[in-house]
C-alpha cells in the first residue's frame, strides 16, 4: 500500500502520495485529505486573509507562507486534527518529520 506522506514545518505543508485504498475516484482516504487541504488553502487565503505560495498537483500539495496570524493558526490546528482524525481511522497517511 502507498502512502499519503504529510510533513508540517513553521511555515510549510507538504502532503505527497496517495493512499491507494480503493481505485481511483473511489479512494475515500485520499477524497478526505484532498477536501481538507484544498478548504485549508482557501481558508488561509479567504478566511485568515494570508498569502500563500501554493503548488497544487494531483498527490502533490506545497503550501507555503511567510507569516501566519491567529486565525491562520487556528485553521492549520484544525485541518491538522482533521487529518489525524482521519489516520487514526484508515491505514494510508504517514506523518514525516517537516524541517
Amino acid at each position: 500500500m502507498e502512502l499519503i506522506k504529510v510533513s508540517m514545518s513553521l511555515n510549510r505543508i507538504y502532503v505527497l502520495g496517495h493512499a491507494n485504498s480503493a481505485p481511483r475516484g473511489l479512494d475515500i482516504v485520499c477524497a478526505a485529505v484532498s477536501a481538507l487541504t484544498l478548504t485549508l488553502i482557501q481558508g488561509l487565503k479567504s478566511i485568515a486573509l494570508m498569502e500563500l505560495q501554493e503548488n497544487v498537483e494531483p498527490g502533490n500539495v506545497c503550501i507555503e507562507w511567510q507569516t501566519l496570524n491567529d486565525t491562520g493558526k487556528a485553521l492549520i490546528d484544525t485541518w491538522f486534527l482533521g487529518i489525524c482524525r482521519i489516520a487514526e481511522e484508515y491505514q494510508g497517511i504517514h506523518f514525516i518529520n517537516g524541517d
